[in-house]
């Protein structure tokens, strides 16, 4: 099948969307958030609201919908990405430091993490994929390495490993073989099982991915679902709640960054900012769309410590 699809002017936009059954208060005003806001884009936020089969019309399912509702989700939608990325900063931090650190200083070898041995499967790929970004880095401290030293050819972990992306830096921990190297990391950050941090990892660098590409969250199933553990060392939910938990929406993971920013950041505010943003004016939020169960804030993981 061929695409002839033909582009549509600003006003063609407005006029389609209209036709949808879309009401606008103000179209001029319209016109200027689709000449900002792609049509495309904002289709992300309309698509709940729509038919969506094969041979409908797109038209919107209720008549109550606004442009200027749309346009307040697809801003919720925005701020909630923002604090989110900036949240997982610290975690991802965290991350390399400690692995970097703890191996570094177990094994007194300043390029540990090109030592096969460490590892329990897809070395020559991690490698590759470790090279890559470090040949991608313009951090002066890599060019200075480079300028300075022929062997070995890639820098010491501490740098190496500061530029990798979090993709990297998680699957880099996953493939490590399991040791007390890897219980103690998973320890600080207040997990009893490895295999829990590297889920938890994996989680969050994908949500991190979406954040940093501007990708809807909102309403997301997300490609990795998280594993949610009822016996943790510290306050975090019961087996009931967890049960009734859906581990592929935002919920599930935004509790599992909440728990370690409370093992890594005492005193952070990232839960009290997470229950301000939702307090926000947008008709079209539902917290259930996010996997937010009904009780969550009285759940002990998002108690403000």
């Amino acid at each position: 099948m061929d695409y002839t699809k033909k582009p549509l002017t600003l006003a063609e936009q407005v006029a389609r969307l209209k036709q949808r059954g879309l009401v606008f208060d103000d179209e001029s005003e319209a016109t200027a958030y689709l000449f900002n806001i792609s049509y495309y884009r904002l289709r992300a936020y309309t698509y709940p609201f729509q038919e969506n089969d094969e041979d409908t019309d797109h038209n919107f399912t209720r008549t109550d919908i606004h442009f200027k509702d749309i346009i307040a989700l697809y801003c919720f939608d925005r701020r909630l990405r923002s604090l989110i990325f900036n949240a997982i900063e610290k975690i991802e931090v965290a991350v390399r430091t400690k692995i970097v650190q703890v191996y570094a200083e177990s094994t007194g070898d300043s390029h540990w993490y090109d030592d096969e041995s460490l590892y329990r499967f897809d070395y020559d790929n991690l490698m590759e994929h470790i090279e890559a970004d470090v040949n991608r880095s313009n951090e002066d401290f890599i060019k200075h390495y480079s300028s300075k030293y022929n062997a070995p050819p890639m820098p010491p972990s501490w740098m190496a490993l500061e530029v990798v992306s979090f993709a990297t830096l998680s699957r880099l921990f996953q493939s490590l073989r399991l040791d007390t190297r890897k219980e103690y990391i998973t320890d600080q950050f207040g997990l009893k099982k490895v295999a829990i941090l590297e889920n938890w990892l994996h989680a969050i660098s994908n949500l991190r991915n979406c954040c940093a590409h501007h990708s809807r969250i909102w309403n997301r199933r997300f490609m990795v679902s998280i594993t949610l553990p009822y016996n943790t060392p510290y306050p975090f939910m019961d087996r009931t709640t967890i049960e009734q938990i859906r581990t592929n929406k935002l919920f599930a993971v935004l509790s599992c960054i909440a728990y370690i920013l409370d093992m890594i950041s005492p005193g952070n505010d990232f839960k009290i900012h997470i229950k301000e943003l939702l307090k926000s004016d947008c008709s079209l939020l539902e917290l259930k769309d996010m996997g937010f169960p009904k009780y969550w804030q009285f759940l002990p993981v998002w108690q403000e410590k």
